[in-house]
């Protein structure tokens, strides 16, 4: 395959704020031009550290970027704080944003926020965004764009993946997010997602020889990258897509569960549909599975971050224990077979999960197990990073190469 990604050509890459280039695009903040009377409370949610190991295996590398304490915004003796960088990801079932300041070859991140916002609710009957899907997702906006205010952000990229790809009211909906907030929302294909997913975890992949797999199980998609690990950033080898994730898998199957053996069947049938999906990218990458000396698999999502956290049987969730983990791929399949033949009251109950996860869990599960059913590593790499890291390395990047090329013109 090419090394670079294919055309996405089973998506609207064409539609009003698409951008196919697979490029980094830069989107400058802007204020909305009327201030909006009704603001959203402030939802702050404290950066953590990331861990550099667990207790089981130690990943081979140094995490890619650091947080901290959120810094203000008052000058240290006579020097300027440095310039803050943005990165949002409004994805079918979460809104995402991460703040930083460039730390030499990584990044400090001084401030955060993430909303379960279900903004692909109903998407896969309806093919729109619903009313109050909108509404919800909006009042996360607002609260992101307080905190690009409070921040002086400098350079932001704000990006929107798949429920604004598939709805037929996704453009809409994206200008009126403009003109409400003054996010300038960037409806990326499938293949950027995709790319900022890999540039933001892989750093976390487990060392090794030969090709390895990194995925993204998102709400409304999932999206796997072969990728051979060379120099800073990974080769991608070949890559696929498919409308399936948490929400979308859970909407089309049904989310009515019945007894035991119901929900046994209704697994069974996600496994069934997901795996037919994949089925073109396991053969692709069938010979090279068989001939790889060390078969590697790295996820970021919030189905493996679950799964991780209930194989560590944590009291509740902790990002320093679970990014960089890496789990024996037996014990994720059995922890997503126990969870599928659960009812929504249980899984509910259970520490880490949640009413909030509780009816999409399963749906991850049975994507989790289907992606390792074709690519059959006996451990896998957990990442509580991805589009948003990827999204801020880009930033940065591009920036010091500005600046390098206007340095070398002088």
């Amino acid at each position: 395959m090419a090394d670079n990604f294919p055309p996405d050509t089973n998506r609207r890459a064409g539609r009003k704020g698409g951008n196919t280039s697979g490029k980094v695009a830069d989107f400058r903040y802007k204020r909305p031009a009327q201030p909006e009377q009704k603001k959203a409370g402030n939802t702050r949610q404290k950066p953590r550290e990331p861990r550099s190991g667990s207790s089981q295996h130690r990943p081979q590398h140094h995490p890619q970027h650091h947080t901290g304490q959120p810094e203000g915004n008052s000058h240290r003796g006579q020097h300027r704080p440095r310039q803050a960088y943005a990165a949002l990801d409004l994805g079918t079932n979460n809104c995402r944003l991460l703040i930083a300041r460039p730390s030499g070859e990584n990044f400090t991140v001084i401030d955060a926020f993430s909303r379960v916002v279900r903004l692909g609710e109903g998407l896969a009957m309806s093919g729109r965004l619903s009313d109050a899907a909108m509404e919800r997702t909006l009042a996360a906006l607002h609260v992101c764009a307080e905190k690009l205010r409070r921040r002086h952000v400098h350079l932001a990229r704000s990006v929107a993946t798949e429920a604004c790809r598939r709805a037929a009211n996704g453009a809409e909906f994206i200008d009126r997010v403009r003109r409400e907030t003054g996010i300038m929302l960037d409806i990326i294909t499938a293949q950027e997602e995709a790319r900022l997913a890999v540039l933001g975890c892989h750093i976390l992949l487990e060392g090794g020889d030969g090709p390895a797999v990194i995925f993204d199980i998102g709400g409304g998609s999932t999206e796997l990258v072969l990728i051979e690990p060379e120099g800073k950033v990974p080769r991608i080898l070949d890559w696929q897509s498919v409308p399936w994730g948490v929400v979308s898998l859970t909407d089309t199957v049904g989310r009515v569960e019945g007894d035991h053996g119901e929900r046994l069947a209704r697994y069974e049938e996600m496994r069934r549909i997901v795996s037919e999906s994949f089925a073109p990218f396991a053969e692709r990458i069938a010979m090279r599975a068989r001939g790889a000396p060390d078969i590697r698999l790295l996820g970021t999502s919030g189905t493996v971050t679950t799964l991780a956290s209930l194989h560590l049987e944590l009291p509740q969730y902790d990002r320093r224990a679970v990014d960089g983990l890496i789990v024996p791929a037996h014990s994720m399949r059995d922890i997503s077979l126990r969870l599928s033949g659960m009812s929504p009251e249980e899984r509910g109950e259970l520490p880490c999960i949640g009413q909030d996860r509780a009816e999409l869990v399963v749906a991850g599960c049975a994507i989790l197990e289907s992606i390792m059913d074709l690519w059959p590593a006996e451990r896998l790499g957990v990442a509580d990073r991805g589009i948003r890291e990827g999204i801020l390395r880009s930033l940065m990047a591009s920036q010091l190469q500005a600046a390098a090329d206007g340095a070398g013109k002088s």
